[in-house]
């Protein structure tokens, strides 16, 4: 079992969490129960699955949990992206929030690689 705190990828999937709930705090209310609601869940899920993970017994259960939080930075990639297009995300937050995703990506997969080698 691994204190999922002590894991940067952990810590930078937390921190955006906060960036996203923030950056959603501007979208239109209409949206609360939907792109609101779907982009803070995916964005949550990610620490959170990475949380899990390390709570799992084995090393494939843990990267199991890598991957699941991979495709749910990937859904949120999505959701950063639709919001922008659609006028709700500036230009300059949404390729924060986007760089922020592809590195915790990069970081899930070689996290989950080294997983694997260890084996």
């Amino acid at each position: 079992m691994r204190d999922f705190r002590k894991l940067q990828v952990w810590e930078k999937a937390h921190q955006l969490t906060l960036a996203v709930y923030k950056a959603t705090t501007t979208f239109p209310q209409t949206e609360l129960y939907g792109l609101i609601s779907q982009t803070r869940r995916a964005c949550a899920s990610i620490p959170a699955n990475i949380a899990e993970g390390c709570g799992r017994a084995t090393e494939m259960e843990l990267a199991r949990f890598m991957h699941i939080a991979a495709g749910s930075a990937s859904e949120l990639e999505y959701h950063l992206l639709l919001a922008h297009d659609l006028g709700f995300l500036p230009a300059a937050i949404y390729t924060d929030l986007h760089n922020n995703v592809t590195e915790i990506k990069r970081m899930l997969t070689s996290f989950t690689q080294k997983l694997k080698a260890d084996r």
